[in-house]
């Protein structure tokens, strides 16, 4: 019983009103170009948005197909059962759901944090949305061929970004150790921060990947290898030449045993996806984990639309963070919801 009253989706349920009653309507974006990982090429992403005829407060529900641990081939039918006890008002069932559907819980928080703020999708009343005060962000470069990869790298620095993401990891090794290297013969580090997220593309030959890829003074690599190897990855952050972030792996870390798993692998920093995590309250509690190691951390989005976006930076805004962001900013998809696309200047995210 105590498990469920301490659920922070109860508080947020207990807020609203008792006649809200929601419903799902799927939605697919469609990229503007191939976008590429080391877990293949995407083209298209589907989201389902949680709606109400009684407000005009907005959720986003985006699980990430091989990635999110709710990816399920029944989503649907799974989703509109959490809607039908949260009409009901059957709480119980509804938070067990929460529990085990991370990107369900995120949607339902952005809702409810929504509705409780009169549907304006302004959840949180900050100097963000009120002064302009913007969040800064990192520029993300996609996997492509190497010509593709070194004109996204212009584009970002022409933009005004001083911190770029690149993915690595699908190309040739040596392609990617040739573009960092170009990159650092015009912008030195105290200029340019580089990160690298190998979304856990390397092998048994990591270590000395690390090696390679620290000569060109880069801010951090994320997730180097694979999740579950919990061994291997505490051996590599306690030698590694250059900082680790872990990411992927804390997607399948169970909510008590989150201070184990920083205890026991050591990481450098940790990469915090809420709509992959199960929502704000869970990524805070991961936040709390990492300052009590001395671990560092920054958020990121998931390939989620607008609507999350926006939720995303206004959270990521209560943070105060003092490092780049890894906010997306709208413009991957053709067919995004424009009424909630934010600006972006110099590396730095504005309020619509």
């Amino acid at each position: 019983m105590n498990l469920f009253l301490d659920s922070p989706y109860l508080q947020l349920f207990n807020e609203i009103s008792p006649d809200i009653k929601v419903y799902i309507e799927p939605y697919m974006l469609n990229f503007k170009l191939p976008s590429g990982t080391s877990r293949g090429v995407l083209t298209q992403k589907k989201i389902w948005l949680i709606k109400s005829h009684q407000t005009t407060a907005l959720g986003e529900c985006a699980p990430l197909a091989g990635l999110s641990i709710d990816a399920l081939p029944n989503y649907d039918e799974i989703l509109n059962e959490v809607c039908v006890h949260f009409n009901n008002r059957d709480v119980y069932k509804w938070i067990s759901a929460m529990k085990t559907m991370p990107s369900v819980a995120f949607g339902f928080e952005i809702f409810l944090l929504d509705a409780m703020n009169k549907g304006t999708q302004i959840l949180f009343d900050t100097d963000f949305v009120q002064k302009n005060d913007p969040v800064p962000i990192n520029g993300l470069v996609w996997m492509g061929s190497k010509e593709q990869m070194k004109t996204e790298i212009k584009q970002k620095i022409e933009a005004g970004y001083t911190c770029i993401k690149l993915k690595i990891g699908a190309i040739d090794f040596e392609a990617e150790i040739d573009l960092l290297k170009e990159m650092r013969k015009s912008f030195g580090s105290e200029t340019l921060e580089i990160r690298v997220d190998a979304n856990g593309a390397f092998g048994v030959d990591a270590a000395e990947k690390l090696q390679k890829l620290s000569t060109y003074h880069l801010h951090s690599i994320e997730q180097p290898i694979a999740p579950h190897q919990h061994e291997a990855m505490r051996q590599l952050c306690a030698a590694t030449p250059l900082p680790i972030a872990l990411d992927e792996e804390l997607i399948f870390c169970k909510s008590h045993q989150k201070s184990e798993l920083l205890a026991y692998i050591k990481p450098q920093y940790v990469v915090l996806k809420p709509s992959l995590l199960g929502g704000f309250a869970q990524t805070q509690d991961w936040i709390n984990q990492a300052h009590s190691q001395n671990i560092g951390w920054w958020i990121t989005s998931a390939l989620e639309s607008n609507i999350a976006l926006n939720a995303l930076a206004q959270f990521a805004y209560t943070l105060q963070p003092k490092m780049p962001q890894g906010l997306g900013t709208g413009q991957l998809f053709t067919n995004n919801f424009e009424q909630f696309l934010m600006r972006i200047q110099n590396g730095k995210l504005y309020y619509r």
